[in-house]
């Protein structure tokens, strides 16, 4: 894993350093945009079958084995539902990890969103994983205030929690995202967030718009506008301020996911903000997040690193 620089990136991907993703065709913008064309470990079916796979198997092991709080409501709609994985050993504090799965807000939930848990779990975390209205019932205002919703709910049904830290992938990293520049007074909590590493993220909703992913989304300019996080990194760094952020890119990740990754990572240090860009080497859009699952993987180290330090 390499810290602030590009690595040993392909040709394609230094040629569109800087490039407008408005000079694209609409034919490479959706290239660009669908992830599992990028894979060099298998082809774009295959590799979405396996995500799902591994995350799903992930998820049960994690079930076995840790103590659980599942379908916990957090609003009155039937996906509005929260599944808590507490630590061992029934601690009277201990910090939170909350997990925001992927999917272009339109597919997977929380029964794969758990994969992770073991390692956390054994060390004093708790983790939060959260179902929200997918494409075409949820439209990206009302996903967004879900996630805000069942964090809202979490740190109010367990006190215990310390402090909380935050983990998206792709769209679940824009997500994350949007809860650093979320102004909490009206959730009536005021979370201790000290780190969050957003892994494969988009962070600027406009190209999204002009792709076959907005045709379930529907989102017109102005809501990609005021749902992009690049375009709230004041309000991120008046409401989360002294968050760590990590921004993560996997190798294999196309151009335009290591492009967003680098503006918005750009834009939250012109500020001023503690954060980090790195990118995983010999990964792609998938297995540089499925990895959590192992104790000795990088992301699943930095997580560890930051949730317990004194």
């Amino acid at each position: 894993m390499e810290g602030e620089s590009w690595g040993e990136l392909g040709r394609d991907s230094r040629s569109m350093e800087g490039e407008s993703w408005r000079e694209l065709g609409r034919e490479e913008l959706e290239h660009q945009y669908s992830p599992s064309h990028w894979s060099p470990r298998m082809d774009k079916d295959s590799v979405i079958e396996a995500h799902v796979r591994e995350t799903a198997e992930g998820t049960r092991a994690a079930r076995a084995r840790t103590q659980t709080s599942l379908n916990i409501s957090y609003g009155d709609s039937e996906s509005e539902k929260l599944d808590m994985y507490l630590p061992q050993g029934q601690p009277t504090e201990f910090p939170l990890l909350i997990y925001i799965h992927g999917g272009y807000w339109q597919f997977l939930s929380k029964e794969e969103s758990g994969f992770m848990v073991p390692p956390l779990a054994s060390l004093g975390i708790a983790v939060m994983v959260m179902d929200y209205d997918l494409a075409p019932k949820g439209h990206m205002d009302l996903i967004v205030s879900q996630v805000r919703r069942s964090i809202a709910v979490t740190l109010k049904r367990w006190p215990q929690i310390t402090e909380a830290y935050l983990c998206g992938h792709s769209a679940g990293a824009h997500l994350a995202a949007m809860t650093l520049c979320t102004d909490w007074s009206e959730y009536g909590v005021t979370p201790n967030f000290k780190g969050a590493v957003l892994v494969s993220g988009v962070y600027d909703l406009h190209p999204i718009t002009q792709t076959y992913v907005n045709q379930a989304l529907r989102m017109s300019w102005e809501v990609a506008q005021r749902n992009s996080p690049v375009q709230c990194v004041a309000q991120t760094k008046s409401h989360a301020g002294t968050c760590h952020i990590v921004i993560v890119v996997a190798e294999h990740d196309s151009p335009e996911f290591h492009r967003q990754s680098r503006e918005y990572f750009q834009r939250l240090l012109a500020l001023g903000l503690a954060v980090t860009f790195t990118q995983v080497g010999g990964t792609d859009h998938f297995d540089v997040i499925e990895r959590l699952s192992q104790e000795d993987y990088a992301l699943t180290q930095l997580i560890l690193e930051m949730a317990m330090k004194k």
